[in-house]
């Protein structure tokens, strides 16, 4: 029998277990380019349902359990990966709806909910991805628990792990992409490492630890050291106009427990990591530093403590700030997602009312956008996501809204921009879902970036660091120059069509260079008419609008 409690335990520490393998997990990303990584997204969609049932008392019931796990992980989606993770303890939820305890059995049932859950929200559902790996999964249990009546919960749960892995070896074979780069599905191994995480509940009745939180005082006394050696806390007051999307990027990706808290002219950021001084390094391009504490926790565990506790108070006194929500007054709002400050003021130059702060690296959960829409003024909200791997964290908001919410599609910032342009305050809002839709696909995108990591791509080697040129998200140029990179994929998707350019230049370049991109543009183009604005977009040195 499995009650409530079990179950609790069960995914704790399966999140526990994810967060320890988020790097291993992000490392298996094929795509070399800087993004919200499968591990990272995962790690914190099941981060957002443990910290709330660590809350929640030993006669809870399964129904409560599960029905927490599915809120929580549903608001703190982010990512694809993390979005249908979510989905998956949905359809599990929805399995053991109104049941106290359950059997071996209806966890079984409840994982085929599971998957039928994940597989319904995905338009076009790929094969050799986590989908696959979960489905293989269940089948797996069903078989087995099919086959040995007399077997418990901890045997069966063991087959779902082992057809999770077994499916997952299978990834590549399904997937070409995965084939050529040699590596399993990154979205199907954070799937078993939570599976395993439940098993190590089921089996020996152990919660495996968070390795990657700060020492605790049990730590301290027995001379253990978690993962990250350094604590480091700083303010700056801040540059005009500085954007610190460039530092959380940095500071989610190389650390644990990050904060960061801004007001108009001051930031304050908190985080464990390995390397204090590259964290600090960025955040001295914000502005002047005045106040920093770096901790070497594995020695000072005292003075780690009152700082940890100092923070709490601190995020406990601001957690009141943020997204007001606002009554639906007008017939129609929007939000849109972009990073930077330029691009930011774009966004509310055409029309939009709230412009949540994320993109590439820094992938807003589900409960971001959901707050965004509810703070509001509309009665009818369009939700422009700009980038594939928000667009489903931004549809989960759909059915928690108080207001209605359109989510269009848009994979990139020009896309998003061409929809707003298309907006006819004077049409009905059918009429503008279609016509800002159709804007969609009017635009090509050039984008220009580095490289996260080594890779072979349609032919292409690609070292650590090079720059990469990307024209509708396919990399097209690999080079050692931004713009020569920025140039060459302009050129593939300019036609005999194309009116317009804007071109949106962001960190690591400058207006200079832009203005020279923009005369080489001019050059080879003479009857296009080329526009230079400083979008401040961390990670893309360059966003080209081709039109």
């Amino acid at each position: 029998m499995i009650n409530g409690s079990l179950f609790r335990d069960a995914v704790i520490s399966a999140a526990n277990n994810v967060a320890n393998h988020r790097q291993a997990i992000d490392e298996l990303n094929v795509f070399p380019v800087p993004d919200g990584d499968t591990g990272t997204n995962m790690s914190a969609t099941m981060a957002s349902a443990g910290r709330e049932l660590a809350l929640m008392s030993d006669d809870s019931t399964v129904t409560q359990v599960a029905s927490k796990t599915s809120s929580a992980m549903l608001r703190g989606a982010r990512g694809n990966s993390g979005v249908i993770l979510s989905l998956i303890f949905r359809g599990i939820a929805k399995g053991v709806k109104g049941m106290d305890t359950i059997e071996t059995r209806d966890l079984i049932v409840a994982l085929s909910y599971g998957v039928e859950s994940a597989y319904k929200a995905v338009m076009k559902p790929t094969e050799g991805t986590i989908l696959t790996v979960v489905r293989l999964a269940a089948r797996a249990g069903a078989q087995y628990a099919s086959e040995h009546k007399e077997a418990d919960l901890a045997e069966v749960w063991e087959q779902v792990c082992i057809g999770a892995d077994e499916a997952l070896q299978t990834t590549p074979e399904l997937l070409p992409v995965l084939k050529k780069a040699g590596v399993i599905d990154a979205g199907g191994k954070g799937l078993l490492y939570a599976f395993e995480g439940m098993l190590s509940v089921f089996k020996d009745g152990k919660i495996i630890l968070d390795e990657t939180a700060e020492p605790s005082k049990a730590d301290k006394a027995s001379s253990k050291k978690g993962k990250y050696q350094y604590m480091v806390s700083f303010k700056i007051q801040k540059n005009a106009g500085a954007d610190s999307t460039g530092l959380i990027a940095l500071m989610e990706s190389s650390g644990k427990d990050v904060a960061v808290h801004e007001k108009k002219t001051k930031l304050s950021a908190f985080s464990l990591t390995n390397d204090p001084g590259k964290i600090i390094s960025e955040g001295t391009k914000l502005g002047s530093m005045i106040e920093i504490n770096v901790v070497n926790i594995w020695e000072e565990p005292e003075k780690a403590q009152n700082i940890v506790k100092m923070e709490s108070e601190e995020t406990e006194s601001k957690s009141s700030e943020g997204f007001v929500p606002a009554e639906p007054v007008n017939e129609v709002g929007f939000v849109a997602v972009a990073a930077g400050e330029g691009l930011a003021e774009m966004f509310k130059e055409i029309g939009v009312d709230i412009v949540v702060s994320g993109g590439q690296t820094m992938n807003p959960s589900t409960e971001d956008i959901l707050n965004a829409v509810e703070a509001t003024p509309a009665k009818t909200v369009f939700v422009l996501p700009n980038n594939k791997n928000i667009i489903m964290a931004a549809e989960q908001a759909e059915p928690l809204a108080s207001r209605k919410v359109i989510v269009l599609p848009t994979k990139t910032v020009p896309q998003g921009i061409s929809a707003m342009l298309n907006f006819d305050p004077d049409a009905q809002i059918e009429d503008n879902h279609l016509a800002m839709t159709k804007a969609i696909d009017s635009v090509g995108t050039a984008q220009v970036t580095f490289a996260a990591r080594d890779s072979q791509m349609d032919g292409l080697q690609i070292k650590e660091g090079q720059i990469l040129g990307m024209a509708n998200g396919a990399i097209k140029a690999v080079e050692d120059d931004v713009i020569t990179a920025a140039f060459k994929v302009t050129k593939l998707l300019c036609t005999k069509r194309t009116e317009m350019i804007t071109i949106f230049y962001g960190e690591g370049t400058n207006e200079e260079e832009a203005e020279k991109l923009s005369s080489m543009i001019s050059e080879k183009f003479s009857s296009v008419d080329v526009s230079v604005i400083n979008g401040g977009q961390p990670v893309y040195h360059f966003i080209i609008s081709v039109e």
